[in-house]
């Protein structure tokens, strides 16, 4: 009988991937689901419902209960949220958790999914590796300040011999970004001829199916404690929407915004969202943000795992194209 693995977060993005290129391998999948989630990136897919709650450690037990490896994909991705600290506690708490139930379970291997957000990129625009690690107190945002603590505690689980490896991916695009992602957001409205302008900044874009090969590589080949950057290509952000328009019949946008008269939207911005609930289009850490080019290296992965991506252009029209045919777009 085929192995059995466990994937948290295989109703979204990055987890469906994943959930996917397990079946592909001949893995048996079982897909820890909560039970109020949005089920529609598993439709046709041949894996086990086990319905649980990285909030509830106890509903863990019988979702690991017979599993042989894990992906921990599922987080808390905003960059925004009434109460910040709901992110770090919901991404510290529910690693630790899984981690701590893995091991209970005495699962052989766990691939951690963790973000670039861990990394601290380079002042001079080059590209940032494994060793440029932050910390929560120079982290920029709540999602970021949280995947910096729920990464050490994987680290540190993994010194005392949780069998983890973990995985940074930069900025996936691509087919089933349902919710979307930040990203995800801004090729829908460039898409739609919302986005008129940009701001100067770059960005590493990896197609979301790369980033799926690269979690099934890290299980195979890759080293216990260590972590692995599974990005793609740098890009502008103006090269990226340019791309959006050009496969979308629009014009390229042509003017580029400085950063500060910026910064009193953001703010009206979180305001109204904090009053509708709404999440917020621009954000003040968003901007932060964005005054780094976010470049990383993926070197290490290839090297040691085999990692192979394929162009950021192919990236950006497979996401364009699942959001038309979602019905994202006109």
């Amino acid at each position: 009988m085929a192995d059995l693995v466990l994937v948290t977060g295989a109703t979204g993005f990055v987890g469906s991937a994943v959930a996917r290129k397990s079946i592909e391998r001949g893995f048996r999948v079982r897909a820890l689901v909560r039970p109020s989630s949005r089920r529609k990136n598993l439709d046709g897919l041949n894996c086990e419902i086990a319905e649980g709650d990285l909030r509830e450690p106890a509903s863990l037990a019988p979702a690991t209960d017979g599993v042989r490896y894990v992906f921990h994909v599922a987080a808390d991705y905003r960059l925004w949220a009434r109460d910040p600290s709901e992110i770090i506690r919901n991404n510290r708490d529910g690693t630790k958790a899984m981690m701590e139930a893995a091991a209970t379970a005495g699962v052989e291997r766990v691939v951690y999914t963790s973000s670039v957000a861990t990394l601290t990129p380079r002042e001079d625009g080059s590209d940032a590796d494994e060793n440029d690690r932050a910390e929560k107190e120079s982290a920029i945002g709540a999602y970021k300040q949280s995947k910096v603590v729920a990464e050490q505690v994987v680290a540190e689980m993994a010194a005392q011999g949780l069998p983890a490896i973990i995985v940074s991916p930069s900025t996936p695009i691509g087919p089933r970004d349902i919710r979307p992602t930040p990203t995800g957001r801004i090729i829908v409205e460039a898409a739609r001829g919302h986005m008129p302008a940009y701001v100067e900044t770059g960005l590493n874009l990896v197609h979301v199916d790369d980033v799926a090969d690269g979690h099934l590589l890290a299980l195979e080949k890759g080293r216990i404690g260590e972590n692995y950057i599974l990005g793609g290509h740098n890009v502008m952000l103006k090269d990226m929407l340019g791309e959006v328009a050009r496969l979308t019949g629009r014009k390229p946008p042509r003017l580029g915004l400085p950063h500060a008269p910026l910064y009193p939207l953001a703010w009206v911005s979180e305001r109204f969202a904090g009053i509708t609930g709404k999440e917020p289009m621009l954000t003040l850490d968003a901007l932060k943000m964005s005054k780094h080019k976010m470049f990383f290296s993926s070197a290490k992965a290839r090297r040691e795992l085999g990692y192979a991506l394929r162009p950021w252009r192919l990236a950006v029209a497979d996401a364009v194209n699942w959001f038309k045919v979602a019905g994202y777009l006109p």
